[in-house]
This record gives structure tokens, C-alpha cells and sequence, in this order.
């Protein structure tokens, strides 16, 4: 049974259709790639699939729900999350606090009981700031917990980043594009955090990404999207060797 189904996602802006009849079945722990030339709609599905578009046509199941059209916050809550193709933290707040918003959400504290402080509000928060501080010691960050966003190296902001969305505690983690900005040694430290998380975390993970040596190093399938439409499926070999896709990539024929 798939975790994650899209049946034939089409996702239209007047006249011009930027992905269509996209389907795609990921399991359990699944490692998938979506990759693609620039402009090829691959940030357009991840919108569909988090509710930021609603498809214009198309059905989306997760976790055995059609979850088409609902909003962005409904399908986190159900169990996906994403991180963004630019980083997107709150970066005057400090590390720890970017953590514990994603654990709003499970806040036990009633409305009333958070104004007037009560015990169970302090015992609420006093949880959340266990959970998120032991979250940022798994991306070793726990010693930076009280600097501000803003002030990590670049790196350091794309690790949080993924604890963010990890707070969330997804059975689905999708990443846009997690290696952009990053050299060689980060990339290649991004590649043993991604497959650690997966198998730590026990969640499936769809990312998108234009550095071909992360995707094939890690991925264990990946789907190719040319023009809004699906090019190719496959494992890392079958894909990287398909005619259609050397002369996607290439301009030439294989």
C-alpha cells in the first residue's frame, strides 16, 4: 500500500500547463528523486502535493486519505512536511524557537489555560523545549540553540531547516532542492544526513534536486519531469542511462 499517492496531477495557470497527468506511488521509507531541466514543474508538484496549489485536476491520497485541495497546514498536520528551495527559517528568532514552532500543533495547553498560565500550560511548553532541544542535538546544533537564525553559516541554516520540518513529525519529508548554495564537502555531509534521517527517523523522503551526484548517490528511484510531463522512471542506472533523458539533459541525442 503506497504512503503517498498522485493520480495524474495537472496544475494549470490560464492557458499554460505547467505539470501534466504526474502520478507517482512512494512507500513506507521510499528515498525518491524528482529531477528535471529548470522550468520543468517540479516545485509545481511539490506545491500540489503540499496544498499550496490545488490541482486543477488530479487526486492526491496520503496515508490512505484524499487529501486533494486541502490547506497546507491540514496536510502537515496529516503527516507531511517540506523544507523550501530558499531557505526559509525565521531568522530573527533563535535556533531552538524555529524548532518549537513546528511542535505547535501538539501543544497540550487549551487557549485558556496558555493566557492564565496554569500548570499545564509551563508543562505543555516545558516538553516542547525538551523535544526541540534533543531534535537539534541529533543535527548537532544543540550548542547553538539560543543564536539567532540569521547568524548560522549557510549550511547550518539548511540543517535547521530540516529539524524544523522534522518537529512536525512527517511519515513524508519533501525537500526542495536541500543541496542549493552549498560546496562539494556540505553537499556530500547532506548526503549521509539525508539517508541517516530517513533511516533514523524511519519517514519516506521525496526530494528535488539538481546535483546529479546526490541524487544518484542516495536516491533509490527517481522520476524525470520534462516540460510538466513525466520523462522517465526508474532507479538511479536505468534513469541515468535512458536515451530520452541524456538528450533532455544534453540538447543532443544520445
Amino acid at each position: 500500500m503506497a504512503l503517498l499517492k498522485a493520480n495524474k496531477l495537472t496544475m494549470q495557470f490560464g492557458g499554460l500547463t505547467a505539470v501534466s497527468d504526474f502520478s507517482i506511488e512512494i512507500g513506507d521509507n521510499d528515498l525518491f528523486g524528482l529531477i528535471g531541466p529548470n522550468g520543468a514543474g517540479k516545485t509545481t508538484v511539490f506545491n500540489m502535493l503540499t496544498g499550496v496549489y490545488a490541482p486543477t485536476k488530479g487526486e492526491i491520497t496520503f496515508d490512505n486519505k484524499n487529501i486533494t485541495g486541502l490547506k497546507p497546514y491540514e496536510i502537515t498536520h496529516g503527516g507531511v512536511a517540506r523544507t523550501f528551495q530558499n531557505v526559509r527559517l525565521f531568522k530573527e528568532l533563535s535556533v531552538i524557537d524555529n524548532v518549537k514552532i513546528s511542535f505547535n500543533h501538539e501543544k497540550s495547553a487549551t487557549l485558556v489555560e496558555s493566557i492564565i498560565r496554569l500548570p499545564k500550560f509551563f508543562s505543555s511548553e516545558d516538553e516542547i523545549e525538551k523535544e526541540a532541544y534533543e531534535l537539534l542535538k541529533v543535527f548537532n546544533l544543540h550548542e547553538k540553540a539560543n543564536e539567532l537564525a540569521k547568524n548560522l553559516p549557510y549550511g547550518e541554516q539548511r540543517r535547521l531547516e530540516i529539524a524544523r520540518a522534522l518537529g512536525a513529525k512527517p511519515k513524508l519529508l519533501l525537500l526542495d532542492e536541500p543541496a542549493a548554495g552549498m560546496n562539494p564537502q556540505e553537499t556530500t555531509e547532506l548526503m549521509e544526513l539525508i539517508t541517516w534521517v530517513r533511516n533514523h527517523f524511519k519517514i519516506a523522503i521525496l526530494l528535488i534536486e539538481h546535483d546529479m551526484k546526490l541524487v544518484m548517490g542516495i536516491c533509490e528511484n527517481i522520476v524525470v519531469l520534462n516540460y510538466g510531463e513525466i520523462l522517465a522512471v526508474g532507479t538511479p542506472d536505468q534513469v541515468k542511462n535512458n536515451p530520452e533523458v541524456i538528450k533532455a539533459y544534453l540538447g543532443e541525442e544520445a
